[in-house]
């Protein structure tokens, strides 16, 4: 196109063809501009999921011999980011970025600089991050009978996603374990958010959402068994990303149950459900206590006994870098003084029961061997007359 009336030329929809000298002749008049392009290609289009590596390409074209260029990245919220580069030749720079996360999402900038000829030109881009604002591997802790919320946030209300994508969210308690599907979900083009209940054989809520773009799983009541890994799986475009929720129930005991008497140990047990990290250990105190009431798990430790005599509200707390995760009562009751009397009374009874019966059984005992006894003196003095009868009639 010629804009009037400076005889201005304006090339739309600009190619790499599209560059070289162009002249522009006026009578005598003679006067020649130089058009350098440039050409940003970013892969699959800007839309990435979380963990994906998205690759830029930097091409140029120019009349002149190509000149050597110094790329720098800056990200989303202005950062400067060191991309891996691959520099096929002067007509083509290839880029690698690292790994994405959910906030990577925004508008980033390429900027190109060359000394000779002088290049100064910042290209902006838009990347388009889908994911979870979740941390890579999240640890949530419950006590038994507690109720627990599992969230899951995405962040495709923010940039506002304009496809569809879909996702399951999968439970299983051991690594190796069979995975069971909790529910499965999409989002359409305006960003709504539909759920479906997969499983019936797991006791399982999905609450109402009061955030958009959150997968929410309701336990009412967390059993021991209930824990495990949680995993949260986005596909688009037969690509995945994921989320995972490691949950760990906590549960206490005593041996014996009743309450303790005077004299007597019970022992309380703290337990929880899975591995705790290296920073985490369980913890046995009586409130109001001693040092001497304070026993701690050792490195790895799941489970925690402690021998007690003392009653009172004891409590286990699970530790994590110095911050109380999750604890958990166990009230001791001291037993009636008259139940201590019960309990004594039937130790002396008994005491003196088994007294009695030994010494009966002593005396049983002797009167036994002195019948015996007679019965032997008896015998042998029917012996001994037989036998004087026996010479009587003899002579």
């Amino acid at each position: 196109d010629i804009k009037m009336p400076y005889k201005q030329l304006q090339v739309r929809n600009l190619k790499l063809s599209h560059a070289g000298n162009y002249t522009c002749e006026y009578g005598s008049h003679i006067v020649r501009t130089s058009l350098h392009i440039l050409k940003l290609t970013i892969s699959l289009d800007g839309h990435f999921l979380q963990n994906e590596v998205p690759e830029l390409i930097l091409m140029q074209n120019s009349y002149d011999p190509l000149p050597d260029l110094s790329i720098t990245l800056f990200d989303s919220n202005n950062n400067r980011v060191k991309p891996e580069l691959q520099n096929t030749s002067r007509q083509k720079y290839i880029a690698s970025l690292k790994k994405l996360e959910a906030m990577d999402s925004g508008t980033w900038v390429c900027q190109v600089h060359s000394d000779s000829p002088l290049i100064n030109q910042n290209i902006s881009f838009a990347l388009k991050v889908l994911g979870f604002q979740n941390p890579d591997l999240e640890r949530k802790y419950a006590a038994v009978d507690s109720t627990v919320i599992l969230s899951w946030h995405l962040n495709s209300q923010k940039i506002k996603w304009k496809k569809g994508f879909t996702g399951q969210l999968n439970w299983k308690q051991q690594e190796s374990a069979n995975a069971h599907e909790l529910l499965d979900f999409n989002v359409t083009a305006q960003g709504q958010l539909h759920e479906t209940k997969k499983s019936s054989s797991f006791l399982f809520e999905i609450p109402e959402r009061k955030a958009e773009s959150t997968i929410d799983v309701k336990l009412p009541k967390v059993h021991f068994n209930h824990s495990g890994q949680y995993q949260c799986q986005l596909e688009y475009q037969g690509r995945y990303a994921q989320s995972k929720i490691e949950l760990v129930v906590m549960k206490v005991s005593a041996n014996p149950a009743g309450p303790l008497s005077r004299g007597a140990n019970m022992t309380l047990t703290c337990q929880v459900s899975g591995p705790l990290p290296p920073n985490a250990y369980l913890r046995w105190e009586r409130v109001n206590g001693t040092k001497m009431d304070i026993k701690n798990s050792k490195q790895h430790e799941v489970k925690l006994e402690v021998n007690i005599s003392a009653a009172g509200l004891w409590s286990c707390h699970l530790i994590e870098d110095s911050d109380r995760k999750i604890s958990l009562h166990y009230h001791v009751e001291k037993a009636p003084v008259w139940i201590n009397y019960v309990i004594i009374g039937a130790s002396v009874g008994g005491s003196l029961l088994a007294f009695a019966l030994g010494c009966l059984c002593i005396i049983s005992g002797i009167r036994w061997q002195q019948r015996r006894q007679q019965a032997k003196r008896m015998a042998q003095a029917r012996q001994h007359l037989l036998e004087n009868k026996t010479c009587q009639c003899q002579q």
